[in-house]
């Protein structure tokens, strides 16, 4: 196959690029996760007040089936972007613009069908915003510090929940719209605001001329051969089954309404409360799970036991229906998601097999994260039907099949291979230590 080099990648200093990339995609997330996690759930029940569990997972499933392909999508033309204002920036821009108008229309339509192309639309260009943000990561910085900035990349996911849901308990008077409006604004000025610290510019993509390619070569640019760089495959399932069982946290407001009872007011405060708890648990192991992978140089233990401390969080969830023991399982949850998710970037980095591909191979990556979105909702309904058909009870049947996904996830581990094991490059040949091989690493 032929290769190809990356020729002019301008480098941001380290800390400027960190606090640049967690400002601009975490205020990203506030507009993308506050509805996925709450404002959503109640725009649904204001206009479907009797089918509104099949309606959000109607909205949010065909939602989460744009974002799974905007990822790779995204990355795929954000590599192929090239002007002098930077191939990343460029989406970093574009992304979180065209995804904040389309919130703002959800929030002032009552058209059931406009909210279903507005969370597409959003999901669409927010993960283009996203593909960018993340391919920063192997183009800018050493592999010895990804672990670390991956850690704190991770933690601007919790934090944009819990920003967003301190919102909204501040707002309760404030008309759905209003808070639409709010969400929306705030989801183009993080990364507008980014762009002035991120440095970027044209670069000169340099491949060798073949004079015929095979189709499995053709088809292997859209996704890496799994025959050739198996680790990528596993990788890619593992994240995929481990996001299976903590989509499991998206269906607490529901959950709480419809399990429990709990009115408006009540689930907004408690799914607050729960997320905070939740973010201050997953800040903790997100950072220093990245760092101590990094300065043990191992990356595996801390999935496994990561992945173990999940199941039992959603096993809580389960069979304990109870709003403390909620609270519980959620710091729990957050303990093993902070710390999968943080060495999980790190690993993922380290094996991706094309440096010239890696905004679009980091979007393959994602789409474990994406389709999981899209799934769970889809069969949210089928397993809470068939729980109570066969007398265990439709949440714990939910809860309980998403734990046996994330079990699954955590032998799918084992695969995969730890920093100082070989691993493929694009040549086809085997290198020890690092993925991104120091002749890929500017």
């Amino acid at each position: 196959m032929a290769g190809a080099k990356v020729k002019g990648q301008v480098k941001t200093p380290f800390g400027r690029l960190t606090f640049g990339v967690m400002l601009g995609y975490g205020l990203m997330m506030v507009a993308l996760m506050t509805p996925a996690t709450l404002l959503l759930t109640f725009k649904m029940i204001e206009i479907d007040p009797n089918g509104y569990t099949s309606s959000y997972g109607l909205v949010a499933g065909i939602g989460a089936f744009f974002a799974l392909i905007g990822n790779p999508l995204g990355g795929a033309i954000s590599d192929r972007t090239i002007n002098r204002f930077g191939r990343r920036r460029t989406w970093i821009l574009l992304g979180p613009l065209v995804g904040s108008a389309a919130l703002l229309m959800i929030g002032w339509t009552s058209s059931l069908w406009l909210i279903i192309i507005g969370w597409a639309v959003a999901q669409l260009f927010f993960n283009f915003g996203m593909a960018a943000y993340t391919a920063l990561i192997p183009d800018q910085v050493k592999e010895e510090k990804q672990g670390t900035i991956s850690g704190l990349l991770g933690m601007s996911l919790p934090l944009g929940i819990v920003v967003g849901m301190v919102l909204m308990t501040l707002l309760p008077g404030v008309s759905s719209a209003a808070k639409w409006t709010l969400i929306a604004a705030i989801g183009i000025v993080g990364p507008m605001i980014s762009l002035f610290l991120i440095q970027e510019g044209k670069v000169e993509i340099i491949r060798e001329h073949n004079t015929a390619v095979p189709l499995g070569e053709k088809l292997s640019k859209i996704y890496p051969s799994p025959r050739r760089f198996p680790a990528f495959s596993w990788a890619v399932a593992s994240k995929f089954l481990m996001m299976m069982g903590y989509c499991s946290s998206l269906y607490l407001t529901v959950m709480l309404v419809n399990r429990m009872g709990y009115t408006e007011a009540q689930a907004t405060s408690s799914v607050a409360t729960v997320n905070i708890i939740s973010t201050i648990a997953m800040a903790l192991t997100s950072i220093f799970g990245g760092m101590l992978s990094d300065k043990f140089r191992k990356q595996k233990p801390f999935l496994y036991v990561s992945a173990f401390v999940m199941v039992i969080a959603i096993l809580v969830f389960a069979f304990v229906p109870n709003y403390t023991a909620y609270v519980i399982a959620s710091a729990v949850l957050g303990l093993g998601f902070g710390c999968f998710s943080a060495v999980d970037m790190a690993l993922v980095a380290r094996i991706l097999p094309r440096k010239e591909d890696s905004a679009k191979d980091f979007g393959i990556m994602n789409v474990a994260n994406a389709l999981p979105q899209s799934i769970v909702p889809a069969i949210a309904p089928l397993l809470l039907s068939a729980g109570t058909s066969i007398g265990l009870g439709g949440w714990t049947f939910f809860y309980l099949v998403l734990a046996i996904f994330t079990a699954i996830g955590m032998i799918s581990i084992k695969p995969l291979p730890e920093v100082g094991e070989p691993v493929a490059t694009e040549n086809g040949a085997e290198t020890a230590g690092i993925g991104l091989a120091a002749g890929n690493i500017n």
